[in-house]
């Protein structure tokens, strides 16, 4: 059997579970966290986990099968950047967020993490519908993270950080 076509779904795989496990280990539910004021909408801990997972596992898929669809180095590149540029955001969401108890900041490091976000769909629009629209329930989710970033902040602020 030849596995080299799903040698990119692997390493997409990888690299997006990589960035989870960053992401997962800047995320302190700690005494902190648990003195925040939250809101009552607010899904129970136990829900982040199962909704990252499936989030990140779309992402893997969708970056594969743009890759997949990008024939020319350039657009190759392009998928990269794409990736690339929202697994930093990604992480730097939770550093801000949960590391330097800052809110206040993640709620605007938010708006950028959600235009990376919709730069990936738009970007990867003509390489591969499908991989766009693998990507439409982490805008949904992020759309509803940054509704509870806001909500907290209103809750519990002003923040002073560590």
């Amino acid at each position: 059997m030849n596995t080299a076509p799903f040698r990119p779904l692997m390493w997409a795989l990888v690299l997006s579970y990589a960035t989870a496990g960053i992401g997962g280990a800047l995320t302190e539910l700690g005494p902190w966290y648990y003195t925040l004021r939250q809101p009552g909408w607010k899904p129970p801990d136990a829900a982040f986990g199962v909704i990252w997972t499936t989030i990140f596992t779309l992402c893997a898929i969708s970056g594969w099968l743009a890759w997949r669809a990008a024939a020319a180095p350039a657009l190759r590149r392009r998928v990269g950047l794409l990736f690339g540029a929202n697994a930093g955001l990604n992480i730097v969401w939770s550093a801000l967020y949960f590391k330097l108890q800052r809110p206040d900041w993640a709620l605007i490091e938010v708006v950028f993490l959600w235009l990376s976000i919709a730069a990936l769909i738009v970007g990867l629009w003509r390489l591969s519908r499908l991989a766009s629209a693998l990507l439409l329930p982490y805008l949904a989710w992020v759309t509803v993270a940054a509704f509870l970033n806001l909500a907290t902040v209103q809750l519990n602020g002003p923040f002073a950080g560590r």
